[in-house]
């Protein structure tokens, strides 16, 4: 009796075929990409170390060293000796002007938001992969650029927000300029002052050649 031969069953040579991996990291919205989180932390750490170099606001609000300039050439000292003094101070001070007005005029507020929030989303910290789609055209770098200068150019000039600004700082440089030409500089501090004053708000500078290279990063 004739044995039955197994039947042969199929053999697949079958590979297992990695699944796809993608060809690249899903890109991170512009908010939470790492340059823009360095450059929150860079502004952050710069206004620390800016306001840690203010003077006591007593000092700078102390009515005993108040008196009239002899002439408008001893103004003139007086305004450059105290501003190198309490330049932090004066800054702030003018921040908080430009701050209230920009309160107190809520739509200037918001398309100033809006203006700066287009820079920084839309072109600083875009990443290269994340091209911008304008009904079904992709937008090149220098369009887009060209597109914020124009939009720039309308809050500014074509809205509120030119004259609001302008109008704070002002203000600003208007108090600024009348404490310092009413507050008598002291020797104490002018001896000192020779020692400690590095320009016009050194600190900034710094912030801005710190963050440049976070900008860059980010672009390429």
């Amino acid at each position: 009796m004739a044995s039955t031969a197994p039947p042969i069953l199929p053999i697949s040579n079958s590979q297992t075929v990695p699944s796809a991996a993608p060809s690249s990291v899903e890109s991170q919205p512009p908010i939470a990409t790492p340059a823009f989180r360095a450059f929150i932390n860079q502004i952050s750490e710069t206004v620390k170390n800016g306001l840690s170099q203010r003077r006591p606001w007593a000092e700078l609000a102390d009515r005993s060293a108040l008196s009239k300039p002899e002439s408008i050439s001893d103004a003139a000292v007086r305004i450059r000796k105290n501003y190198s003094y309490f330049k932090v101070n004066y800054l702030t001070v003018a921040t908080a002007i430009v701050g209230f007005s920009l309160v107190t005029h809520p739509f200037s507020l918001v398309f100033l938001l809006c203006l700066l929030a287009s820079w920084l989303f839309l072109y600083l910290f875009r990443p290269s992969d994340q091209p911008i789609v304008v009904l079904g055209r992709t937008l090149s770098d220098r369009e887009t650029l060209g597109c914020l200068i124009l939009f720039s150019i309308f809050v500014i000039f074509l809205t509120d927000v030119g004259s609001v600004l302008v109008s704070a700082m002002m203000v600003g440089v208007a108090l600024i300029c009348a404490h310092g030409a009413f507050r008598a500089p002291e020797d104490l501090f002018l001896d000192e002052q020779e020692n400690v004053a590095t320009g016009f708000l050194s600190f900034l500078g710094g912030a801005a050649s710190s963050a440049a290279p976070v900008v860059v990063a980010a672009r390429g």
